[in-house]
């Protein structure tokens, strides 16, 4: 099957990016991207950049814990898209693919599309794409057929969305790709949301991983965004916040540099947070929950005399 749909998707598109007037749209934008700063020609023949097996592995071993990581989803969001021609790909952050899901069936029509480990779907090399795009523009999106640049892709449907890493730094991007012509619209958006989902749980999983010793905390009305997470220590510090989190509480990149208050950052927390006599408080109750009630135990559990508790207790309005 011929990758190229004919000389009028090109037409198209280069008269897009010859218009002088400000894009009106995201993709239009993207074109004139491909065009002008990276001059591509959208009716190329030039095979897909492909790299070496040695900078495949240099590539997968950038993306260290996070490929692992990744390893189930891609399993998972494969059973879901696999049987109905679609290809499962993990590209890095410079559109590289590292690691990749497909049938072994589909394997020649995906290596001939460029749909393979090793190739390069950056926008400087494959122009409008959904992973090149998604990772200029940071945010999940579909490409559909001849909304692509290049004329020998428009025949793809492609849906990508990124992943960020503990830093809230741009880390990969998780696509499904296929080449059916009979995929119909309201198919594309369930895709596209599948693997949405599937790179929030990615990239939740390796933010909980990074910081194996904290306390994982969703951000307030953090119900749109299940990935608005900080990661706090065991002095109510803040050490982490996924990119999300950053973005809603309005933090800075060098925000985080040091630790800084849970209440500092978390509306409603602080007058509670600095009080010493409510953290002693917090303390001691932790103990007797622990102790089932009883006093002796928590005492010993806290190092400390049956007494020295009762009157702890006492002052703190502990006592019954």
């Amino acid at each position: 099957m011929g990758r190229s749909p004919g000389n009028s998707h090109s037409d198209r598109v280069l008269d897009v990016v010859a218009k002088g007037a400000p894009a009106v749209s995201a993709l239009a934008a993207s074109w004139r991207r491909s065009g002008h700063l990276h001059a591509l020609d959208p009716a190329t023949h030039a095979p897909s950049c492909r790299l070496t097996a040695a900078e495949i592995a240099a590539a997968r071993e950038r993306l260290g814990r996070l490929l692992a990581i990744a390893q189930a989803s891609l399993d998972r969001l494969f059973l879901a898209v696999g049987g109905v021609g679609c290809s499962v790909l993990l590209a890095d952050a410079d559109g590289t693919v590292v690691d990749r899901r497909g049938a072994r069936g589909d394997d020649t029509t995906f290596d001939s599309w460029g749909l393979w480990t090793g190739a390069v779907w950056s926008e400087r090399h494959e122009g409008t794409n959904a992973i090149g795009t998604c990772l200029v523009e940071k945010r999940p999106l579909t490409i559909d057929r001849d909304q692509h640049y290049l004329a020998r892709n428009a025949r793809l449907f492609c849906t990508t969305a990124p992943i960020f890493d503990e830093h809230g730094q741009l880390k990969a991007a998780l696509d499904v790709s296929s080449c059916r012509a009979d995929l119909t619209e309201g198919f594309g958006r369930l895709i596209a949301t599948t693997v949405a989902d599937a790179a929030r749980l990615i990239e939740a999983e390796n933010f909980r991983q990074a910081f194996p010793r904290a306390r994982i905390v969703l951000t307030p009305d953090s119900e749109r965004d299940i990935n608005s997470m900080l990661a706090v220590d065991s002095n109510d510090l803040v050490i982490g916040a996924t990119r999300a989190a950053r973005r809603a509480l309005g933090l800075s990149p060098s925000a985080l540099a040091r630790p800084v208050p849970a209440g500092d950052l978390i509306k409603g927390a602080q007058a509670h947070g600095d009080d010493i006599d409510a953290a002693e408080r917090a303390v001691l109750k932790r103990a007797l929950a622990r102790a089932g009630g009883n006093v002796s135990k928590a005492a010993k559990e806290l190092d400390m005399s049956r007494a020295t508790l009762h009157r702890k207790m006492k002052r703190l309005g502990l006592e019954r």
